[in-house]
């Protein structure tokens, strides 16, 4: 169902012109697969994902004619069929709206987690003696409250091409399909791949990973990340567009870039990036085909604590083409949460800026390096109100702390409100940062999120 009240895309005229363009370019670039109307089959493994065709249901209206006609017996039936004709546009009319207002007040409760960085101790962590890789351990501690959510994302950090490519960490990361398995087992049914780390095995790790996961998973959503251009709004596709019972959600994921590594010429597809007109499109059209739409950027300063100058502008591409929440990444630590409005229009956008790592184990020493221990789950309850519109009726962020010690297993997640001190005087990234304890995981939280994460789990 479209909004009742439809924003103002200020890109609107600008998609509808590049219809024709894409078709043109299609024919030279590597786009030429692409198909006018996606299969559910052809998809990326998206939850519910509709092809160009559907479109958001519209009540029916039925307006009276204000003149009268001279009764004619040859138009008795035509008159009888339209009387009925109308009566059942009326019925349909009150059947939708009776739809619409029992969708009103059921609510739906979004998580995401920030970055699975797996560095090389992470990868020994989870190394079985036989050779073989069970991640599950990452997430003992959070399993039950990610699998509770009706929609969970999680970013993941490093392409997983699988062992054939090398298991490795930093710089190039690589992680086993196995990782999969255990993405699945907990509760994730969104994946946001587009990230900075998407090329480090090239064409074969980012085609590996993408044919893995809809071969073995294709009731999960896979985003950023292409190996045929058929899902890719660059070539024409759709935005991902997930049905939920009454609620209708778009999720766009991209990358500011590969870390200098080039997509495949015959593959320009193959990794979503920030590019701001081909963002406004695809915010323009979600508007048309959601109730609601996320986005989930790849951007920002690692390590930086605050909002950089390119997170600010990009905030205001989402905002003013109709984004309603922005689920950042990339930065390793965490950044602030915050709503933003639209000055023209009066539309709010919720942003949080970084959810830091949901797990790592980095190689780097001193000062600083306790930052990136601390990571956040964003919660997000959306409902529609008596209007049919779908809105954010509740949300905080949740803090995560990344626990690392030696051997099979010693590597996993707790929420802050679950970490001890007795962890944290086994926890290893000590020996490295001295300045890391519990006491400085709570004091990160205040100063970045303020009170907004004592409000949503508060510490007893």
């Amino acid at each position: 169902m479209k909004r009742l009240q439809r924003r103002l895309c200020k890109t609107h005229s600008y998609y509808r012109a590049i219809g024709l363009g894409i078709l043109m370019i299609a024919l030279f670039s590597g786009c030429a697969g692409t198909k006018g109307t996606l299969s559910e089959g052809t998809l990326q493994g998206s939850l519910s994902v509709e092809s160009t065709d559907v479109m958001s249901r519209k009540t029916a209206s039925v307006s009276a004619e204000s003149g009268q006609k001279e009764s004619d017996p040859a138009d008795a039936g035509l008159e009888n069929a339209e009387g009925k004709s109308a009566q059942g546009q009326a019925e349909n009319a009150l059947s939708e709206s009776e739809e619409e207002a029992a969708g009103a007040g059921t609510e739906y409760r979004i998580v995401m987690v920030g970055d699975v960085l797996l560095h090389t101790p992470v990868e020994e962590s989870c190394r079985k003696p036989d050779g073989s890789y069970d991640y599950d351990s990452l997430f003992t501690h959070t399993k039950d409250e990610i699998s509770a959510a009706d929609l969970a994302l999680v970013n993941q950090e490093v392409i997983i091409g699988g062992s054939e490519l090398g298991i490795s960490g930093y710089p190039c990361f690589n992680a086993d399909f196995s990782l999969c398995d255990t993405l699945v087992r907990t509760g994730f049914n969104v994946i946001c791949h587009a990230t900075n780390h998407a090329m480090d095995k090239g064409r074969a790790g980012l085609v590996s990973c993408a044919q893995h996961w809809k071969e073995q998973y294709p009731q999960v959503t896979i985003l950023g990340i292409h190996d045929t251009p058929d899902t890719a709004t660059s070539c024409g596709a759709d935005p991902v567009i997930i049905d939920l019972p009454e609620l209708r959600i778009a999720v766009l994921n991209y990358t500011y870039g590969t870390n200098g590594i080039a997509l495949p010429k015959d593959m320009p597809y193959a990794v979503d990036l920030l590019n701001e007109e081909q963002v406004a499109a695809d915010l323009c059209r979600a508007e048309e085909l959601a109730d609601f739409t996320i986005v989930c950027p790849h951007w920002g300063t690692e390590y930086r604590l605050i909002p950089d100058a390119s997170q600010e502008k990009w905030v205001q591409v989402f905002l003013e083409n109709g984004a309603d929440l922005v689920l950042g990444t990339h930065p390793h630590v965490i950044e602030p949460v915050e709503w933003v409005t639209d000055p023209e229009n009066g539309h709010e956008m919720l942003v949080y800026y970084s959810l830091g790592n949901f797990v790592n184990w980095t190689s780097g020493t001193g000062e600083g390096v306790a930052n990136r221990m601390v990571g956040g789950m964003a919660e997000i309850t959306i409902a529609k109100n008596e209007a049919g519109e779908a809105e954010i009726s509740d949300y905080g962020v949740r803090p995560l702390v990344s626990h690392v010690t030696a051997g099979l297993g010693g590597v996993t997640t707790y929420f802050l409100e679950d970490y001890s001190k007795e962890l944290e005087a086994v926890n290893e990234i000590t020996l490295q940062d001295p300045d890391f304890s519990l006491e400085y995981c709570i004091n990160l939280c205040d100063s970045v999120w303020g009170e907004l994460w004592r409000k949503s789990m508060p510490l007893e």
